[in-house]
């Protein structure tokens, strides 16, 4: 890490994380329950790398937009850039992305009580 930032860092610098999640992992009558389950894996994940990152977890009502989306400062990110700032924490973006469907998954199920 380099160690001339100072965590956490202001909200203006974290990298914003837009995870949207589809009605359809929560099964068929997802479209119901999408809302309540993402305000609860927003609690959940809130606490994940929070020094330099603040999560959205929000449903995917428009599939036109992606999955997951990162911004700067309200500046949309490509990817390639958000790897960029990433690297500065010692983190593989592959990485940071698996770990968080992951944690998804098994949020999903708790919340289906599998």
């Amino acid at each position: 890490m380099n160690n001339k930032l100072k965590l956490p860092l202001p909200k203006d610098k974290k990298l914003e994380v837009f995870f949207r999640v589809e009605s359809g992992c929560l099964g068929p009558q997802g479209e119901e329950h999408v809302n309540d389950f993402c305000t609860s894996a927003q609690k959940e994940v809130d606490v994940i790398d929070a020094d330099f990152v603040h999560w959205n977890i929000i449903p995917r009502h428009d599939k036109k937009l992606p999955e997951m989306e990162y911004k700067l400062n309200n500046k949309k990110l490509t990817h390639d850039k958000a790897a960029k700032y990433l690297s500065f924490f010692d983190k593989n973006l592959d990485e940071f992305e698996g770990h968080l469907h992951d944690k998804l998954a098994l949020l999903i199920d708790e919340y289906l009580g599998h």
